[in-house]
């Protein structure tokens, strides 16, 4: 699969890898698909549940050059509704 933007977190711990790919993230056009790669055992739980939170879609995890792992992001498309 293809992406728009990728976003190398590796070497950044918990909560980082998650805060630049929001930060990422809202630089994309909805609907264009981020590519982040971590290595911090914690993004294993972080990434799909900030998706999940933001609206966002996960589109793939897949673990490469142990321990990192690839992710890709599409960015919500902006039809969820703000929170208030």
């Amino acid at each position: 699969m293809d992406w728009d933007d990728e976003l190398d977190a590796r070497g950044l711990l918990c909560p980082l890898p998650v805060l630049r790919a929001r930060r990422r993230l809202m630089t994309l056009p909805p609907g264009r698909v981020l590519r982040l790669l971590t290595d911090d055992p914690a993004a294993l739980v972080d990434v799909p549940h900030f998706c999940a939170e933001a609206g966002h879609a996960l589109l793939a995890a897949e673990s490469v050059d142990h321990p990192a792992h690839a992710w890709l992001i599409r960015r919500d498309q902006g039809t969820k509704p703000p929170v208030t």
